[in-house]
């Protein structure tokens, strides 16, 4: 149920965005005729190297694999600190004990539950 409820949630955030994403750009479509029509004629400048930068698709493009691969890094972390800290959780005094006897375990009444508080 929690699972079911948190999807609904995501896919009404996500629609959320989309919709004003889509408002942002019937407004930017009509505003960037208007400017090119109000606007002189530039003429074209030459910078050296110009051709070795990305194109604005090239940089976007790269940005988001970079943040792919950076929130893949952060999924793997985030799994390897819950195996880490596994042990640590309520219920797992007897493999805390287990995987290094040179720490005993805590007494019951002193391992908090989920649901006391902070």
């Amino acid at each position: 149920m929690a699972a079911t409820i948190r999807q609904e949630l995501e896919e009404e955030f996500l629609s959320t965005i989309r919709k004003g994403q889509e408002t942002a750009l019937e407004a930017a479509r009509p505003l960037a005729e208007a400017v090119h029509y109000v606007i002189p004629a530039m003429p074209a400048v030459r910078v050296p190297l110009a051709g070795l930068l990305p194109t604005a698709r090239e940089a976007v493009a790269g940005g988001y694999e970079f943040a792919g691969h950076l929130l893949a890094n952060q999924r793997q972390f985030a799994g390897e600190v819950i195996t880490a800290t596994s042990p640590l959780r309520p219920g797992r005094a007897a493999t805390r004990q287990r995987r290094n006897p040179q720490f005993p375990a805590l007494p019951r009444s002193v391992v908090r539950d989920e649901g006391d508080g902070p």
